[in-house]
């Protein structure tokens, strides 16, 4: 039997923090995209994102390779952060 990948977005080669609550995504396929994550940070269990510290130790899930996370947890789905990122043109 042949197992395919049935999502709609590629792997996460890397992720990294930017200003503003910003997080820019790279892909294996090399596509970029910002994904703005300001709106998520709020509330008890994401309110800890507001501190630029914090938020600037966001990580590839070492578990679930294809999910952004931090180290206490909080994570954002794949296909959320693909769908709604917004492309970066070279």
């Amino acid at each position: 039997m042949v197992t395919m990948k049935t999502d709609t977005f590629p792997d996460l080669a890397s992720v990294c923090a930017l200003d503003n609550y910003q997080i820019k995504v790279t892909y294996v396929t090399g596509e970029e995209r910002l994904f703005d994550v300001g709106p998520y940070a709020n509330g008890p269990w994401y309110g800890e994102l507001i501190d630029p510290e914090y938020f600037a130790r966001v990580s590839i899930d070492p578990q679930f390779k294809d999910t952004v996370s931090w180290p206490h947890g909080q994570d954002l789905a794949p296909h959320e952060v693909y769908e709604l990122g917004i492309l970066i043109d070279e």
